[in-house]
């Protein structure tokens, strides 16, 4: 039974998932229009801006007809979906998004194919190469952080599409209670964390809270206190420097947040959800966050609403700020049938405009820096003028193909350093052990 049951989720996920069917028709027709598949996961806010934006994409190209599929929410199941059907070649789908950790992976992907003709062809990956398209586009003018992870050997795989980055939320009134400011050192936050604490003497009051859990968001959350204290999971020469002082220094002095009740053990159990509900519910001091939190917690409501300020992630006292991106990527399908109406596609959906769009209708963040000062986006998200320098100070984690396996080995010991199963040291140095053996080191 148990093998009938992984045949049929395997089945299930090279099969597509759920289809939002816009105009009735997954066929092409006889007119010799294109049909393009559009594959992604569920975009925020009401789906009827998602078609309005294809609507008029058709307009603009009434040869090219676009049909979007969602896949399911688990990014592990968009990400295992997309591999079992590249790895076959197959040409189902034209255009798709791409989590911002998977474009050099993809690009690295596969071998040299052959053309029709039997010919070896000496490309290899599973996404297009976007340089002879893209030769019009000053990548500069964008976010850098999603541009350098879309890059891979120097070339554009993916375009950013929308971006994430991570961010500190504080209780405004809570800080002008008791003349703390907003802090810019880790230092800082514990000090202003417990004086809060011990003024207000509520027990259900937490300090600060983050996501602890293991799991991709865990990497996210620790590499912001790696980066703010200099250290790096491999360094600029290739070493993997997970093990060094910085790094070690970085993991002791999260796990003090917790032996020292700044943040509650709950932290090693939380994600994004749990962590946003608890601050909403007016139950957090400070709490790291991605900027989607900051409009539910504007919502009627949240106990907060009104009460919460946005910076930069701290760092750590001779560091720099920094916040782990996040974020999605479109790229186009190598094996596309369709490959110049694909790349067309792209182009429409990551345009200014269209990026202005998506981000007046669902909150998501453009990847164009000028857009950040585009009155009507600020008049209706007066806070996205403070978003601009937490999104500029984002870094993508490590840009390799072999980061999904890396992640597997830093959420294993991440884990076990903050819920104090290992010490630091010890953590650090399995896992870069384990990271030098997967690089061939």
């Amino acid at each position: 039974m148990k093998i009938l049951v992984t045949y049929l989720t395997a089945l299930l996920l090279a099969c597509g998932c759920s289809t939002e069917r816009r105009d009735g028709q997954l066929q092409e027709n006889s007119t010799g229009t294109i049909q393009l598949i559009f594959k992604h996961h569920k975009v925020a806010g009401d789906p009827k801006y998602m078609n309005e934006l294809l609507d008029r994409f058709e307009a603009e190209n009434p040869q090219i007809k676009v049909e979007d599929q969602t896949l399911p929410a688990s990014t592990d199941e968009q990400h295992q979906f997309y591999i079992t059907n590249l790895e076959a070649r197959a040409p189902d789908f034209d255009v798709f998004a791409l989590d911002v950790i998977w474009p050099p992976e993809f690009a690295h992907a596969g071998g040299v194919s052959s053309s029709q003709d039997g010919a070896a062809e000496q490309q290899r990956g599973w996404l297009l190469d976007l340089t002879p398209y893209f030769s019009d586009v000053d990548f500069s003018e964008m976010i850098p952080g999603p541009v350098e992870a879309d890059h891979f050997e120097g070339r554009p795989y993916a375009v950013p599409w929308y971006v994430d980055a991570g961010m500190l939320y504080y209780r405004k009134d809570l800080l002008e209670k008791y003349s703390l400011a907003p802090p810019t050192t880790f230092e800082e936050l514990a000090s202003a964390a417990k004086i809060v604490l011990e003024k207000e003497n509520n027990p259900s009051l937490h300090g600060f809270i983050w996501q602890g859990r293991q799991y991709e968001g865990l990497v996210c959350v620790v590499l912001e206190y790696i980066w703010g204290n200099g250290g790096d999971v491999i360094d600029g020469t290739g070493r993997v420097a997970i093990a060094d002082s910085a790094a070690v220094e970085a993991l002791a002095f999260m796990r003090r947040l917790i032996e020292e009740k700044i943040s509650p053990p709950l932290v090693t159990t939380a994600d994004e959800e749990m962590t946003r509900h608890i601050y909403s519910s007016g139950r957090a001091v400070f709490m790291r966050n991605w900027p989607y939190a900051w409009s539910l917690m504007q919502a009627e409501g949240s106990s907060v609403r009104g009460k919460v300020g946005i910076t930069v992630m701290p760092h750590f006292q001779g560091g720099e700020s920094a916040a782990t991106l996040g974020g999605w990527q479109l790229g186009v399908n190598r094996f596309s049938q369709h490959k110049d109406a694909a790349v067309k596609l792209v182009k429409f959906l990551t345009r200014r405009e269209s990026q202005k769009f998506i981000a007046l209708h669902t909150g998501l963040k453009p990847a164009w820096k000028d857009l950040y000062e585009d009155p009507e986006l600020r008049a209706a998200q007066p806070f996205v003028a403070e978003l601009l320098p937490v999104l500029m100070a984002a870094r993508p984690r490590p840009v390799t193909p072999y980061y999904l396996m890396m992640s597997q080995i830093l959420q294993a010991e991440f884990s076990a350093i903050i819920t104090g199963i290992k010490s630091p040291k010890k953590g650090l140095n399995d896992a870069r052990k384990q990271i030098e053996f997967l690089l061939g080191q």
